[in-house]
Parts: structure tokens; sequence; C-alpha cells
């Protein structure tokens, strides 16, 4: 049996069905699997009424308004130790062998209640802090400040709203800087089954947008997505905020089914993404596609069960014409006790041209492959497969989640071991068809 066909077969076997909520929902569905006491509390939340808002300013708006903070590092051991310290395949934990401290996040908000009627308003800001800046910069924030390996980013500063309007759920509205809502894994880190990203995380979706994101809720089943921004990690102005002066559209549905055990997201965002200052002003005019869709089955308090599929698809590509990428994942996730439980995705990537998949040996080399900036003449930042390449990749892992007394909100360490295969005749991973990485993370948050 070939290697694609036994990497079919396991991905296969560990795939039931999909995940995929909407944004808020998204988060509960992969946290680690809450205690008895905290299910129990979660279900009476439930169905507790709805209630009226509270006036915007009033003395119990502003009791709402919390600052947090949340840092991760962890390390990531590579067992065929490349020369380039890289971890080809994976961005977020890009360095072998290296102990790394990936976030340090400061937050400033106020969450709007979901069971709140009438008009209602809250807002995110958050400062980061570490290794993960160097993927998350929004062009024309902070970009340059500093070529070392931790940097600073503004991951999120945006108002939401609830509006009582055209139909009975209303719609909720967010504006300003915000991280997409496509995808089942998010930037930030609590909320993830790994430490390690997915290829369809780092190379097949958008990590954040400026812009305007609504979502209508027409009734208890159906909701409608619909958004404007200004593209993939872009904000304002073409001269630094921006890699193009088009604008790009988001949109899709989620569907709320079986009591809310079953849930889906297809959403899609399109738009030019390349650069005027690369390849000119074709760039306005030649769009990216990114697909999502994603189904989740949570059965009980035990189990997450969750496929992903995507695919992604640019105009331009290269300069010559249109490059295709996409895939599936899977997730599956189980609670034996309050504080353990076990992980496991299996994923399977093609890059028709190797154009997606890539690894920066630089630190300022993602912003400026996004902005389109010319990059020093010392520096080789981009490293890419030579040709089309299926990727590989399976993970198992494990969540310990005690609970701690306060000031500390959440306390998780993740250790996991991967191995990525290249299902075609490349050989990507420093001259070798295959890596085998095995790493763990800590994420605490007060």
């Amino acid at each position: 049996m070939s290697k694609s066909r036994n990497w079919l077969l396991a991905s296969t076997t560990l795939a039931v069905v999909a995940f995929a909520a909407p944004q808020d929902a998204r988060a509960q569905a992969q946290a680690a699997t809450p205690a008895p006491a905290q299910a129990q509390e979660a279900a009476a939340k439930a169905e507790e009424p709805p209630k009226p808002a509270p006036d915007v300013g009033s003395a119990e708006w502003m009791s709402g308004i919390t600052f947090g903070a949340q840092a991760q590092g962890g390390v990531i051991f590579n067992t065929s130790s490349p020369r380039n310290g890289l971890n080809f395949g994976q961005l977020f934990t890009d360095k072998s062998n290296q102990a790394t401290l990936n976030q340090l996040a400061l937050t400033l908000g106020r969450t709007i209640d979901p069971k709140t009627t009438g008009f209602d308003m809250g807002f995110k800001f958050q400062f980061l802090y570490g290794s993960d800046a160097r993927y998350t910069h929004y062009l024309g924030i902070a970009n340059f400040l500093t070529s070392a390996r931790y940097q600073v980013d503004i991951t999120e500063a945006n108002v939401t709203m609830r509006l009582p309007i055209l139909t009975e759920g209303g719609i909720d509205l967010k504006a300003g800087l915000y991280p997409t809502p496509l995808g089942f894994e998010t930037i930030d880190p609590s909320t993830n089954l790994f430490y390690s990203k997915s290829y369809i995380f780092n190379f097949g979706l958008p990590l954040k947008h400026t812009g305007l994101y609504t979502v209508t809720h027409v009734n208890d089943v159906f909701d409608l997505h619909l958004g404007v921004d200004t593209g993939i990690n872009t904000t304002f102005g073409n001269k630094a905020g921006d890699n193009n002066s088009a604008a790009a559209f988001l949109g899709g549905f989620g569907l709320n089914l079986a009591g809310g055990k079953l849930t889906v997201l297809a959403l899609t965002h399109i738009g030019p993404e390349n650069s005027t200052r690369a390849v000119g002003s074709i760039a306005n005019y030649r769009n990216r596609y990114s697909n999502d869709i994603l189904i989740t089955y949570k059965p009980d308090d035990k189990w997450i069960l969750a496929t992903e599929f995507n695919l992604i698809r640019d105009d331009l590509g290269f300069g010559n014409g249109p490059v295709n990428a996409g895939g599936a994942a899977q997730y599956i996730s189980y609670a034996i006790s309050d504080t353990w439980a076990l992980n496991g995705r299996a994923e399977i990537f093609r890059d028709d041209s190797g154009f997606f998949v890539a690894a920066y040996r630089s630190n300022l080399g993602p912003v400026q492959a996004l902005g389109g900036w010319p990059v020093p003449p010392y520096s080789v930042p981009i490293t890419t497969a030579p040709r089309g390449t299926t990727y590989g990749a399976l993970t198992f892992g494990a969540t310990w989640k005690p609970e701690l007394p306060k000031p500390v909100g959440a306390f998780m360490v993740r250790p996991e071991i991967r191995y990525d295969q290249a299902l075609t005749t490349n050989k990507p991973f420093s001259g070798r068809s295959n890596a085998l990485t095995i790493g763990a993370d800590l994420v605490i948050s007060f």
C-alpha cells in the first residue's frame, strides 16, 4: 500500500464529523471538557430567561469591564535537528529545540451577555508580545519596531454591539480590528487542543481583519454571516497598512442543530491579497479565495468530534496564473477526568504549486512577504517546497487543566507528539521526506 493510501486510511479512521460554530461557540467547544459542577452551572445559565441589557455607561454596564493577562510558552524538539533550526510546516512553533515565549497577552474588554435583550455594547483591546507576533501583525501596526524574534502586536481593537432589529434574535456587529471567524484553531492558545497549529490554520486561512462583521440570527437554526474588510492581516492605507487598494468580502452561514450539539459553519473570504509593491496594480484585480466548512458534534461533556475542510485559491500566484491548496483536518478530544483530556488530530493538505506552505528564516520575513517590501540582501527569508506537495500530519497529545486558586484563571499543560510526512517525492523537511517532533506548552491566565 502506498504512503498516500496509508495516510488517507489513518485520516479516515479519525474522521467522524466536523467542527464549526459561530465564533463565540467555537471557543467553548474547543476548551477542555468542564468539570461536572461547571457543566451544571453552564446548563443552568442556558435555562435562564432573557434579561434586559444594562444602559451603556451605567454602573452595571461598567461592572462588566474586565482586565486580564495570559502567557504561553513551550518547546518543540525536532528529532532530526534541522540545520536551519526550523520546523518546516509549522509557523508558530517553527523554532526547533528552543524554548519559546509564544505570547504574553494583556486584554481589556467587556463581553456582551448572550442572554441580554435590547441594545448592548462591548469592546475588546488586546496587546500581544512574543514570538507569535511575527505572524499575527496587521500591516501598518508596529511592523518594524524590532527585528528580534519577540515582537509586539495589537491582536484586537474592536467594538461589539447587540442590535435588536430585523429578527427576533437580532444582529451581532463587530467593527475594528478582530481575528477571523474562519477555522477551528485560533490565535488564542487557550481555545486550541494542541500547541502546534494545523497546515490549514498556518497556510489556508486569514488570521485577522480590519473592517465590519455581522452575524444575523435569522432564527434558532440559521445565522447569516456578512462582512467587509481591508483583507488578510491588513489595516487602512496602501502605503503602510494594506498591500493593495481593494476591499474584501466575508460571508456565509451557520447552522445550530440537535439542540446545539451539532453546528455547522461555512464561510468564505474573497478579495485581492497580493501586494502592489511586488506585482503592480494588477494586484488590485486578482482575488484570493479562502473557503472553510466546519461541523462540530459534541454529544456530551466528554467528547468533541470535529472535522474541517479547506480550499484556498489565488488568481495571481507567483505572477503568472492561479495556484490552489487545501485539505481536511479531523480533531477528536475525550475528557478522561475533570482535569485530563486526550486529543488527536489527523490532517492532509495539498499545496499544488509550492506557493502557500513556507518557512521564514528571517524574523521580519512574514510581514515583508505580506507587505511586498524588499528584503535585506543578507537574508533568505522564505523557504518553500520546490514543487507541489501533499502533506500528511498526525498529532497526538493531552491537556492537563487543574483548577487552581485565584488569581489564576486558567492553567493548562499540553504535551504532544507529531509526525509529518510528504506524501509525494519531495523532501521539504530540511532534506527529509518526514519530520517527528515532540513538544509541550504551558498556558496560564489571570
